[in-house]
């Protein structure tokens, strides 16, 4: 029940990146895939440190997925960001 939860909580988060410019690594669906994996694994570390099984949720299940998420959702965009700029310095020298 907890990946469920991280999993849905990052897809909500998701969301939020149309309020952004799509530099995403991998446009919308990198997006997605960073943000769906960030929060499991933020999830999933939180859910070991408090010592609870993956069918055990609380609001803490919930809290432990956002900053994974967010941090996933920054690493794509700068990556894509910096990826984006290279090609257009590359495109200007020729």
């Amino acid at each position: 029940m907890a990946a469920l939860v991280w999993v849905t909580v990052a897809m909500a988060i998701w969301h939020f990146t149309v309020f952004v410019p799509d530099r995403f690594r991998g446009g919308i669906v990198g997006a997605f895939l960073a943000a769906v994996a960030g929060g499991s694994i933020s999830g999933a570390i939180g859910q070991i440190i408090a010592g609870t099984s993956i069918g055990d949720t609380s609001l803490l299940t919930v809290l432990w997925t956002i900053p994974g998420t967010l941090a996933a959702l920054a690493i794509a965009y700068v990556v894509g960001a910096r990826q984006e700029e290279r090609l257009r310095a590359e495109a200007e020298a020729l």
